[in-house]
Parts: structure tokens; sequence; C-alpha cells
């Protein structure tokens, strides 16, 4: 195993069609919108989609949704003390917080790509550490303005016994039409140094990117509405990297043809090379 020893630097598009890439539950779960009207997926949507991937690839992967988890773990408590050597730390009377990002990192590829913090009531003084990851992803954004459109749903069985059959009004459900969104991403390798976040641990994350949304179905987001188009990945020839990450980021432009697109065939997507950093493209899945 290679520890990453090169930055490198990625970019998603992707499209949405008549689903909600992710509610607001401060908003009734309307799709995320910023003051300007443009639509948003927050990073930590993002990231729990490449964990969700990671699982599906067979990686072990600390921070697990509740439907979506492949031990019987309550918490992230149990899990990390599923660990022998994990345990032993916690049940200790001084926590070695080294000693533990060492283990929790080799153990779980979440950790060592994203970070975690671990806090956890164990000794007299308890457990407080964190970790810095390497991967860092930003708010995906929409190209354009987003329209929004909601209906109102309702059920048609009671759920009461002893209640007249009848329609009683559930709420509402909100999608977004179209719409194409990007997001962008770095992998730093001085922090990849301290969890030990290898190059196969980068083709990994690659892998989740291209198919961040197979297996992801839900009645908000069904089957085929949300699609990964186009995958730039930039890895630089040293550590600290050619370029910034901003102007790697910003050498990727997209804007709509057409006045009301409704595919990514009404979108021009175009890449200014930077001289010495040639961008793999890679199309989703």
């Amino acid at each position: 195993m290679t520890i990453l020893n090169h930055k490198i630097d990625f970019a998603v598009v992707f499209s949405v069609t008549k689903a909600n890439p992710n509610g607001d539950p401060l908003n009734g779960n309307r799709p995320r919108q910023n003051y300007d009207g443009y639509g948003e997926m927050s990073d930590v949507a993002i990231k729990r989609k490449i964990r969700n991937r990671l699982l599906d690839m067979g990686e072990p992967v600390f921070v697990q949704s509740n439907d979506r988890k492949v031990d019987s773990f309550k918490s992230l408590r149990e899990r990390a003390e599923s660990n022998a050597a994990l345990a032993k730390i916690l049940k200790a009377k001084d926590v070695s917080s080294d000693d533990f990002v060492k283990v929790a990192c080799e153990e779980w590829i979440d950790v060592r790509s994203f970070g975690q913090v671990f806090a956890f009531k164990g000794s007299d003084k308890g457990v407080s550490v964190g970790v810095r990851g390497p991967v860092s992803i930003h708010t995906a954004t929409s190209v354009d303005p987003i329209d929004i459109t909601s209906m109102q749903i309702t059920k048609s069985a009671n759920s009461e016994p002893g209640k007249e059959r009848g329609s009683d009004t559930m709420g509402m459900k909100h999608r977004v039409d179209f719409g194409v969104y990007v997001f962008y991403g770095s992998m730093n390798t001085q922090l990849a140094e301290k969890t030990g976040f290898t190059v196969e641990d980068a083709g990994k994350i690659k892998h989740a990117l291209i198919t961040l949304f197979e297996n992801d179905s839900s009645s908000a987001r069904p089957e085929g509405s949300m699609e990964v188009n186009k995958v730039y990945w930039w890895e630089h020839q040293s550590k600290l990297g050619q370029y910034s990450s901003a102007k790697v980021h910003r050498s990727l432009s997209i804007q709509s043809n057409k006045e009301d697109p409704k595919s990514i065939d009404d979108y021009t997507i175009v890449l200014n090379e930077l001289e010495g950093l040639r961008a793999e493209v890679l199309d989703g899945r």
C-alpha cells in the first residue's frame, strides 16, 4: 500500500430529473436552495452516498446509516469497541489519542478519508479525539437556478382502527424538474500521511464518484432520476500540486445553451487545460 504522494483534485457533474437530491428538514424537506435560487446538495449528503458506495464495494465503513448498515451495532461506540485494540484504549485510564487515531484509520476507510470526531464516555476523562481527513468535498451547486414542483400527497388507508375509511392528507412532496449540478473536491497529501490514506484508497473514492447514485433509489429519488454525467480527475505531479485547487476547479466551465434546458445535452462543458496538468475525463455509470 502506497501512501498518497501527490495532490489530487476532482469535479463531478450530475443531473437531476424529477427528484429531490437533498431535502432541507428545516424547510418542509424542499430541495435545498441558496438565496439566489440555485439548487444545493450538502457535502454531508455527498459523503453519505460515497460511504454507501464503499459499503457496496465491501469496504469497512465506520459511519453507517441505519438503513444501510451491514453489521448489528446500534451505535458508533459499539462499532468502535468491536475493534479489540480500540476497546482496550477506551478502557484505559489515560487514553492515547495518537494510538486511537492510528487504529481507527487502519480499520475504517471513511475515517482515513474524511476524518471523524470520536466523542465517547469512556475513562474518567472520557474520549474526545478528532481526525482530519485528506479528502475534502464542496457543497454541490446547480449551474442554473432551479424550479421546484410541489404536490400534495394523501393516504387511502386508516392508520388507526375504528375510523371510517377515507383519504387523509399526509403532506407535501417536492422535486426538482430538471437541473445540472457540480461539486468539487481535493485530496491533501500531508493529511494523507497522517491518516494512512493510500493511492488505492483514492482509486476507491474515484470509483465511488463514478457510480455515486447506484443503489441509492428512494421515493424522493426514483431509479434513474439522479445521474453522474462526468467526473474530472486531476492528478498533480507533486505533494503540493502545480496549481491551487481553486485554479484547477475554475478551469472547468459549465453553461446552459438554451433558455429552458431539459437535458444534459442542453449544456456546454468546457475544460481549459492547464499547462503540465492533464485531466482524466470519465463518464458516469
